[in-house]
């Protein structure tokens, strides 16, 4: 909104699912940058998974991570 942003850094040590998924996301796109935001859409930041994943479901996402799990929408799944 303002045009700044705030870098946060990871090591496998301190997160290995995050770590990993920037990674692979790095390795498949040749951008390993994930760009994390307010995970919301006119409500309160979602703070349980069946709060994401109502959130995914109801918006434009293409893909939520969740842990080790990957859910698709269906059209993104043929993007992919």
């Amino acid at each position: 909104m303002d045009n700044t942003g705030r870098l946060q850094s990871d090591s496998r040590e301190e997160n290995p699912l995050y770590y990993d998924l920037i990674k692979k996301f790095g390795e498949k796109t040749g951008v390993p940058v994930v760009l994390n935001t307010s995970f919301n859409e006119n409500e309160p930041i979602v703070c349980t998974p069946d709060e994401a994943a109502e959130c995914f479901l109801r918006t434009k996402m293409d893909v939520l991570v969740i842990g080790p799990f990957v859910c698709r929408k269906p059209e993104a799944q043929a993007q992919a």
